[in-house]
């Protein structure tokens, strides 16, 4: 298993991505400690990954609340070992449909501010632990680089939060930390797999699974190499 004895905290872990990544992580060995701010959802994940066999632990957690962040990475790694790998899926709140020259600027910020409190909040709070035992993965879950009208606050905060996780590379990468951001355009509805009209090269959105599996090979030792990078599960819609 790749990620056997491995601990690792998924913030977010009740939404789509990050429930498919915290099932992905236990399935591959990691003992999984969920977060998100309300607890039942967080509970329904959490069986789920009993049921199969893994071991997951759930805590109401607001990510930017940076003190109660930092109080429970300590906790996880005081019943643990550390923590080996942080995982942030949390949402940022956009408001989309609007065009900017629409949109309040609060509107346009929430999103931006969000998206780089919540990382760095969840980020450090790891990482502080991760120094400590010279290894560590950081992954953020991130969002494209096109350019597509009415997304109020998204692309700007997404290319806010790649250039934080660039940042956090350059530094703790002497330390053995590695730090990395997914790219995906978005997990199909039902009638929403094939993406040709789209522009993608491939035609099939990736599943939450996908995105799963990919989170899994960059937390692994597979990945030792691998930081300061996007991981494109675009499909060819976003092309590098």
């Amino acid at each position: 298993m790749l990620l056997a004895d491995r601990t690792a905290i998924v913030h977010g872990g009740s939404g789509a991505v990050g429930a498919a990544v915290a099932r992905g992580f236990a399935r591959e060995g990691a003992v999984v400690h969920l977060t998100g701010r309300t607890v039942p959802p967080l509970d329904d994940v959490a069986r789920r990954i009993r049921d199969d066999g893994g071991t997951a632990h759930v805590a109401a957690l607001d990510a930017t609340d940076r003190d109660a962040v930092d109080r429970h990475a300590d906790t996880v790694a005081a019943q643990g070992r550390g923590i080996d790998i942080c995982f942030n899926a949390t949402s940022n709140d956009d408001l989309q449909g609007i065009p900017l020259l629409d949109l309040a600027l609060a509107d346009a910020l929430r999103p931006v501010t969000k998206a780089v409190t919540t990382t760095l909040n969840t980020a450090t709070a790891a990482a502080r632990h991760m120094v400590r035992g010279g290894s560590g993965v950081i992954l953020v879950m991130g969002g494209g680089r096109e350019a597509i009208p009415n997304l109020g606050g998204s692309h700007i905060a997404w290319s806010a939060l790649a250039g934080t996780c660039r940042q956090l590379a350059s530094e703790l990468g002497p330390q053995g930390v590695r730090v990395a951001w997914l790219l995906s355009p978005g997990s199909p509805a039902p009638g929403e797999e094939n993406r040709a009209a789209e522009g993608a090269l491939l035609t099939k959105r990736p599943h939450y699974d996908d995105i799963a599996n990919a989170a899994v090979f960059a937390a692994s030792d597979w990945a030792r190499t691998l930081t300061a990078s996007e991981l494109n599960l675009t499909g060819g819609l976003v092309v590098d």
